[in-house]
């Protein structure tokens, strides 16, 4: 009787050793990845940016447990490049997506500018799904995609085990096809997708992608925000779109749910979250007809509003350009005992460090067959780098918000060369974030050893530039063509 009682205590005493060590391996090992992608929301757009007409108490939330970055950056001003660039950790110039897909056009400027070398992500391209399957992730894509048509193109190609794109906001269509929350706004379904694939795969280490279609035109929403927004008291300095500001709450309200599940399934300590943006603001539309949806047009018949969507203040320009606020964005992250709460980042940061810093999240080295443009941010995240004063580059050869420029930014100073005229701007980023002063005759020398970094980067990347035009007509110069990929 004693020596049987004696083994129940030794099975007993294994067992909570081996449930000590069980729980101890969950919150030590590699952690579970979710990160979710704005579209087109600016930096400017969010409370914890400054906003004081928007409202995102999620976001905030999340910023207030983790850290916000201050200098991050999307690799263009625009998505199909951007997202190309968080796919494979290299620069969009590399990849050879350069527009969105397929592309503007103006036939008639002083240079044809470059089309997408193809559009669709290359197959051969080794994305930041695969690197994280190979490292035994199970990985799910859900939302907007924009990096080609078709099934061979599809996220189901490019690494990912489950995946349902589109794009809009209502009466949304899936591929492959996908009932579940039939009636529901785009960006609740995308959420329900994403929580299901947490519930699903909670025993092992996943990669979630949520895409959100907010806050891109023609815009739309609920018409209960709309409704709390219309009444709420507007500020200076900021349109106040009550429309815009319901569909940054669409986004947030998505956050607010990720993170509930994650805490429901006991995954918070051992999830980090990052929150981006694919480029900068829209303030109107490039071709300046109206940007809301036309049911929801009589909003505001007879306002500015019908035109315009947002602000990037104290930032110069919008999507679409290489100013601040074509390219700055929004970025959060939160990873629970190792990013401190409530912490502000200042490290140079662009959308080509997403792959790098996942894969070193999953403890998995980069592939040797493919070149990487960034760098891994986990060091940056535990504060014990700062990246300020690397070089990050941009190169957007085509019309659209303005002409086709290329940009490079080495710790506070950044410079911009127009690819039509030849000429370059040098800016002081740390006093003049509004880029209103050109230091380049000032400071001739810093301009100099910019455009040569630039320059030498333009080479390795495969850059290709934009060529004079024959068929230049000064009286058409402005007008928009259909693309020959279109």
């Amino acid at each position: 009787m004693k020596r049987a009682y004696i083994i129940f205590l030794l099975i007993i005493a294994i067992h909570f050793i081996g449930a000590n060590d069980c729980s101890a391996a969950k919150s030590s090992g590699r952690p579970n990845i979710v990160f979710v992608l704005a579209d087109d929301l600016g930096w400017a757009d969010l409370p914890v940016y400054g906003n004081k007409f928007n409202e995102a108490p999620n976001l905030s939330k999340l910023a207030k447990e983790g850290m916000v970055f201050n200098n991050a950056y999307a690799a263009c001003p625009v998505c199909s490049p951007t997202r190309a660039s968080i796919m494979s950790g290299q620069y969009p110039a590399r990849v050879g997506i350069i527009d969105w897909i397929p592309g503007h056009w103006r036939p008639y400027e002083k240079v044809t500018v470059p089309i997408n070398r193809t559009q669709y992500l290359p197959g051969k391209v080794i994305t930041i799904a695969e690197v994280l399957k190979r490292a035994g992730y199970k990985t799910g894509y859900f939302g907007k995609w924009h990096l080609g048509h078709g099934e061979k193109h599809h996220p189901l190609n490019h690494g990912f085990d489950i995946a349902n794109t589109g794009q809009g906001f209502y009466n949304v269509s899936f591929n492959p096809r996908r009932e579940q929350g039939k009636g529901k706004r785009f960006s609740g379904r995308i959420t329900d997708f994403g929580i299901d694939f947490i519930e699903d795969h909670k025993d092992k280490p996943f990669f979630l992608f949520i895409s959100h279609y907010d806050v891109h035109v023609q815009l739309d929403a609920d018409m209960d925000l709309i409704g709390k927004y219309l009444k709420k008291k507007k500020v200076t300095g900021y349109p106040c779109n009550a429309i815009y500001a319901a569909m940054v709450e669409h986004i947030d309200r998505g956050i607010g749910r990720i993170e509930k599940k994650l805490a429901e399934s006991g995954l918070t300590e051992n999830t980090i979250i990052v929150f981006f943006s694919d480029n900068g603001g829209l303030v109107q539309r490039f071709d300046k007809i109206p940007l809301i949806a036309k049911r929801k047009t009589h909003i505001y018949e007879n306002s500015s509003l019908l035109n315009i969507a947002s602000s990037n203040l104290p930032l110069r320009g919008e999507k679409g350009s290489l100013y601040e606020g074509g390219i700055r964005e929004p970025m959060i992250v939160k990873w629970p005992g190792h990013v401190r709460p409530g912490t502000a980042s200042e490290a140079l940061v662009s959308s080509v460090d997403f792959l790098p810093t996942f894969a070193d999240l999953a403890g998995v080295d980069l592939p040797q067959s493919q070149v990487f443009d960034g760098v891994s941010l986990v060091d940056v995240f535990t504060d014990r780098k700062d990246l300020q004063n690397r070089s990050i580059f941009w190169h957007y050869p085509v019309y659209h918000h303005d002409v086709p420029k290329s940009a490079v930014r080495k710790g506070d100073w950044k410079l911009i060369h127009n690819l039509v005229d030849d000429s370059s701007a040098l800016y002081d980023l740390k006093n003049d974030i509004g880029e209103q002063a050109d230091l380049s005759e000032l400071f001739a020398d810093k301009k100099k050893e910019l455009l040569k970094i630039l320059d030498e980067w333009r080479k390795d990347a495969g850059a290709r530039l934009p060529e004079k035009n024959p068929d230049f007509d000064e009286d058409k110069r402005e007008k928009w063509g259909r693309h020959p990929n279109r």
